[in-house]
Formats: structure tokens, C-alpha cells, sequence
């Protein structure tokens, strides 16, 4: 998983099975000058190996379309960086953004049991969408759970105890898991050639439909 998830409930990106926040959302946060936050990055006194590990250097595009520098930070380096910044106001950020470190870790390992499950589906939501967010797997798996199970996996997963974030596919029958598979394996060819997740989740519904009256014939 190559491109950077944004997930917006926490405002943070996802890269190889990692959360990162970048050095943009730090000045923000923190008022500062997104200049003054890439040089307290590049003056940190740590090993080249915990920098390697922590800090990514990426680009944005400025309102003027202009590529600019900016920085990649994961949990750990984050918590490095702003151990320095004092006051009151900057330990209330601080605390913040370890949390929606601890809370997108949750979000990643769902959906890298999302990935483990269904490679060819996962890889064919990253595809489709040219800048993919957290609810693009999210809706479109559901989306066939609620066709073939008449629920999400939040319901599901509720209705059976089941751990929040947990994959719901061993708790399937070998029926429900064949027809899941069967409708994702239809889904692939529809994220190419059909844009509309209404048009996706009608061609679906039909195709459904279709299995079921086979299975019973």
C-alpha cells in the first residue's frame, strides 16, 4: 500500500501499514511557521536510524501551484519534535495528537485485515480513487455485507461480541463468505468501469439476486 490515506475523523495519513501527520498540520497546530518546524526537524539531535524510522520528506503544492518541502512524521517522531514546545495550550495539542495517533493505529489494522482477507479488492478501492480516504474501503465493503448479510460489520460485529475493528470473515458461513467473495470479485471490474457507488450497489443487488434464485433452482 503504496499512496497515503488520508483518514479525515483523525486528520491523519496512513503509509505502508504506519500513521504519519506531516509538518503542515504541525505549524498549524502549534502556531508556528511551517519554515521554522522543518528547521526544528532538521536540527533534532537523534540517531540517523530513529530519524530514518520517523521522518519522511514529501512535497505540497502551494495556492500558487508551487512544489514546496514538507515532512512526513510518524508517531514516534511527532512525540520527539513537540517534547520542546512548552506552555499549557501545547500540551493539550500534544496530548490530542497522541490520541489520534493510538486511534488511526486501530483504524490501520483493520484495514490491513481488510487487505489480508480480500488483496485483489483492496488493491482495485486504491485504484479507483485517485487520492483514497478511509471510507472508500470502509463504504464499498459494506456495502456488499449489507447486500448479502442485510447488515454492516459494525452491526454484525455487535450482534456477536464481536472486538470493534476485528474482521468479521471467520464468523461468516461458508455460504455468506463464498457470496461476499463472489460479489467483491464482480465489485473489482465495477470500481474500473463504473465511477457511481449507486450504480455499483444497483448492479450488484441484481447480480445477487441472481446467485441467490441460482442456488435455489
Amino acid at each position: 500500500m503504496n499512496k497515503l490515506i488520508l483518514n479525515p475523523e483523525y486528520g491523519l495519513y496512513e503509509k505502508n501499514g504506519q500513521p504519519f501527520c506531516d509538518s503542515l498540520q504541525v505549524a498549524e497546530t502549534f502556531v508556528k511557521r511551517h519554515a521554522d518546524v522543518l528547521r526544528d526537524i532538521e536540527n533534532l539531535e537523534c540517531s540517523n536510524e530513529f530519524r530514518e524510522r520517523n521522518f519522511a520528506l514529501s512535497s505540497y503544492k502551494s495556492e500558487q501551484n508551487k512544489k514546496l518541502p514538507k515532512c512526513l512524521l510518524a508517531k514516534d517522531g511527532f512525540t520527539f519534535l513537540v517534547m520542546g514546545y512548552r506552555g499549557k495550550k501545547a500540551a493539550r495539542f500534544k496530548e490530542a495528537y497522541i490520541n489520534r495517533f493510538n486511534q488511526m493505529e486501530s483504524f490501520i489494522k483493520s484495514l490491513l485485515a481488510t487487505k489480508e482477507d480480500f488483496p485483489a479488492f483492496t488493491d482495485a478501492v486504491l485504484i479507483a480513487h485517485e487520492e483514497p480516504k478511509h471510507y472508500h474501503f470502509s463504504n464499498e465493503i459494506n456495502m456488499i455485507y449489507r447486500i448479502v448479510l442485510g447488515m454492516d460489520a459494525k452491526t454484525f460485529r455487535g450482534l456477536r461480541g464481536i472486538e470493534k475493528g476485528a474482521s468479521i470473515r471467520p464468523y461468516l458461513s461458508e455460504n455468506e463468505i463464498k457470496l461476499v467473495e463472489q460479489l467483491q470479485r464482480a465489485d473489482i471490474g465495477l470500481l474500473v468501469s463504473m465511477p457511481s457507488f449507486e450504480q455499483r450497489k444497483f448492479a450488484l443487488t441484481n447480480y445477487f439476486n441472481r446467485l441467490i434464485l441460482r442456488l435455489s433452482a
